[in-house]
């Protein structure tokens, strides 16, 4: 998994300012390697394998003593914790709907850190990405949301959603930020020159 270079994320932030141009919503991209760490997955994962594994081996077995029981199930939990450590494995050891639920808080969360809730004319509009849970959000703001419904974004997302899978992220990201910008131009034409937020992508490890 690798996040957009320099030269790609400045493609992200033009394709904004062209946009921009004819809207006077405020776009802010946010592209997130992962929404959480989920340092207690592999952990949890891997003590209840070695509590099972090494236990039914002795049941139907017994080729295990006490002691060698315990050692077993120790080597079993360290192993399996480090290979569960590994960010492809990790990720498939996580529910969809846990890791879609970590990604949608994260976007929440930067909606507002960002201040998109704060523009003059309530027209903030955030793409956000987290790339290693596969998932897209579109959030707006009331001034946005009161003119355009939500399900013209839901296939903007979901086309944008099947590129992040093809790992095309840039290629989504600027083919999102075009049909955003097709949509906000049409329903949130621009009446005045200015630039609240910054159009630079913001790239979180």
């Amino acid at each position: 998994m690798t996040l957009l270079t320099q030269s790609e994320q400045q493609q992200v932030a033009d394709a904004i300012d062209r946009i921009e141009l004819d809207t006077d919503a405020e776009v802010v991209t946010v592209l997130a390697a992962r929404a959480d760490d989920y340092q207690y997955i592999p952990l949890l994962w891997a003590g209840v394998i070695a509590l099972l594994i090494p236990g039914l081996v002795v049941l139907l077995t017994d080729w295990l003593g006490a002691a060698e029981l315990l050692l077993a199930q120790w080597i079993t939990f360290v192993v399996l914790a480090l290979v569960f450590r590994l960010p492809p494995v990790t990720t498939r050891l996580i529910p969809r709907s846990v890791r879609h639920w970590r990604a949608s808080n994260l976007a929440r969360r930067q909606f507002i850190e960002l201040n998109l809730h704060h523009t003059s004319d309530a027209t903030g509009m955030l793409i956000f990405v987290s790339e290693a849970e596969r998932y897209v959000e579109i959030l707006v703001d009331r001034g946005i949301s009161s003119r355009i419904d939500d399900a013209v974004w839901e296939s903007i997302v979901e086309t944008f959603t099947q590129k992040v899978r093809e790992g095309q992220v840039l290629a989504g990201f600027l083919g999102c930020i075009e049909s955003c910008g097709e949509q906000l131009s049409q329903h949130v034409p621009g009446t005045h020159e200015r630039n609240e937020l910054s159009n630079r992508l913001v790239v979180l490890p």
